[in-house]
């Protein structure tokens, strides 16, 4: 059975750590227990219960996983979703899709974690007065 217990934490937070250290922008990874219901709306609620939406620059994106159910959502805040638009997150979703129909749940968020920080160095790049405003730990749902 896939559990969040299948996620390899400290490999999150570290692709996070290393994906923040070229860019203003912020990346939460937030993993899910089993719920019912749909993974759309409780992704949009944890989006707003992080603060995602509260960064300076408007710039945090959001990797919502439930890992028993296998499916995640990834949500991008006004400015980034403005620099990349939706062909961008149609194709991160579809390369964490891979890893994850692969079962390497950990790859794929990871994989996520790496295509989504490149774009965000681009688009908004790390200055002198950036602020950790995040959290780099995955956090529970």
């Amino acid at each position: 059975m896939v559990s969040a217990r299948s996620i390899d934490r400290a490999a999150v937070k570290a692709a996070i750590l290393a994906a923040e250290r070229t860019t203003s922008g912020e990346i939460v990874v937030s993993i899910a227990p089993w719920f019912w219901g749909s993974v759309d709306k409780a992704a949009d609620f944890a989006f707003g219960k992080l603060g995602i939406s509260h960064t300076r620059d408007r710039n945090g994106v959001l990797l919502f996983v439930c890992p028993r159910r296998r499916k995640f959502v990834v949500l991008g805040d006004q400015a980034i979703h403005a620099k990349v638009g939706q062909p961008f997150w149609d194709a991160a979703v579809a390369a964490i899709s891979e890893r994850f129909r692969a079962r390497d749940l950990t790859g794929g968020i990871v994989h996520g974690i790496e295509t989504i920080g490149v774009q965000l160095a681009e688009h908004f790049p790390r200055r002198a007065d950036d602020v950790d405003q995040l959290p780099d730990d995955p956090v529970d749902a």
